[in-house]
């Protein structure tokens, strides 16, 4: 297991940083972009979530296109779009522009996420699979806390190069590591467990007992169920809920953050810095948090506190007003939020047999990206209407804490069938 998280995760993780940079960095990039567009709050916050109408579309065929073909190759060809339409946003001329480029952004990136999550179950048994996650997805904490200030540099840096803009040159330059990613991505991954060269004959045989043993439980079952009945149904939806709660509250305050600490009064550098502190925060949550519920379990008792806390940092905001204590909440939210993504997924994906995995985990995903459109859009609603982010931020609370609801009612309908057997 070792060697299969050293092969697999550091480079699975670069990609995701690549990828997050390239989907938020237009929170930076609207420190100058929206005067030099002419665009309003509203329209930002509409193209911020915007991404995700098509991203969410596109997932689930994404997933079943991953696992036809090979994610070697599938990984490879989004990585290589979506390095190709963020460095088009450079380009962007006005709001329509600017939306239409969102909208195939997300057509581009669809399926990166849920792909690597389906591509993990083939390497890794249940017990190992949180701190496999964690790995992955730290990567979305590590993507803000490096890319907040490669971004404030090339802001601060590149303005006139060339006759460009600097926020045009911040996604040239960010957009450049995906394209270079996608390349080796098709030479170095390797599909499946019985592919890999680089494992020896008595390795593959372990892990292909350990994961048979895992999976022979789900088999009988699912085989009498048709294959929609597997992926459409209430437990499906239920997972998809929870998860949208979580993913509102991330979203909703990732392409605002730089605009919010801004407003505090802080320039490019001090608004690069302080916004990476609440992702240094949710970095080191994230990891943490999985190794301790790996090895002491209760991924869906850790799961609720995750999500409390999330929502505890950001309902805090109602009664701050300073820029330090309102960082310190949002720290705290961020420590939830980021703690939350590998616990889930490795309790989503333990419930989920085999055959509905790539379908399940896609439309998971799906259903919680359309929370990355309304947390956004939210945002930029209430600061159109109020002139402040500061009503916002309690609203977001909303959903973290509806998924810690859900997940003790789902808690305790398994405590009751424990019980009752």
């Amino acid at each position: 297991m070792k060697k299969i998280r050293r092969r697999l995760l550091p480079f699975l993780a670069l990609c995701l940083i690549a990828n997050y940079l390239d989907r938020v960095n237009i929170g930076f990039a609207a420190l100058s972009m929206n005067k030099d567009l002419n665009l309003s709050p509203l329209t930002f916050g509409l193209g911020s979530g915007v991404f995700f109408l098509t991203y969410a579309l596109f997932e689930v065929p994404s997933n079943f296109i991953l696992e036809r073909v090979g994610a070697r190759l599938w990984i490879a060809r989004i990585l290589l779009s979506w390095g190709l339409v963020s460095a088009l946003m450079a380009f962007a001329w006005n709001d329509t522009s600017f939306l239409v480029l969102r909208l195939l952004l997300g057509l581009a990136e669809a399926g990166f996420v849920p792909g690597v999550v389906l591509y993990l179950t083939y390497w890794m048994p249940y017990s190992y699979r949180a701190v496999a996650i964690s790995g992955f997805m730290l990567a979305i904490p590590v993507s803000s806390i490096i890319g907040a200030p490669i971004s404030g540099l090339i802001l601060s840096t590149t303005d006139g190069v060339y006759g460009l803009k600097s926020w045009q040159w911040m996604f040239l330059l960010e957009a450049t590591p995906s394209l270079i990613l996608g390349a080796l991505a098709f030479l170095y991954l390797t599909d499946k467990p019985q592919n890999a060269s680089w494992l020896l004959d008595e390795e593959k045989l372990w892990l292909k007992a350990k994961l048979e043993s895992e999976n022979t439980a789900s088999k009988d079952q699912e085989s009498k169920i048709s294959f929609w009945r597997q992926i459409l149904n209430r437990h499906v939806a239920l997972l998809s809920m929870i998860y949208f709660g979580v993913v509102l509250t991330l979203y909703g305050l990732v392409f605002w953050l730089p605009q919010i600490v801004h407003d505090f009064g802080y320039g490019t550098l001090g608004v690069s810095l302080l916004t990476a502190l609440p992702y240094t925060i949710g970095a080191i949550a994230m990891i943490s948090w999985s190794r301790y519920v790996d090895h002491h379990e209760g991924h869906m008792r850790h799961a609720i506190y995750a999500a409390l806390l999330s929502s505890l940092g950001l309902g805090a905001c109602t009664f701050l007003s300073a820029p330090l204590p309102t960082i310190f909440a949002l720290c705290l939210s961020a420590a939830g939020t980021f703690g939350m993504f590998p616990i889930f997924w490795t309790l989503a994906t333990s419930q989920l047999a085999p055959r509905q995995a790539a379908g399940a985990i896609a439309l998971i995903n799906s259903f919680a990206a359309l929370a990355g459109f309304l947390g956004p859009y939210l945002v930029g609603w209430i600061k159109d209407t109020t002139g402040a982010f500061h009503y916002a931020l309690p609203l977001l609370a909303l959903g973290p804490l509806i998924s810690a609801i859900l997940l003790f009612l789902m808690l305790r309908q398994q405590h009751t069938l424990t019980t009752a057997v």
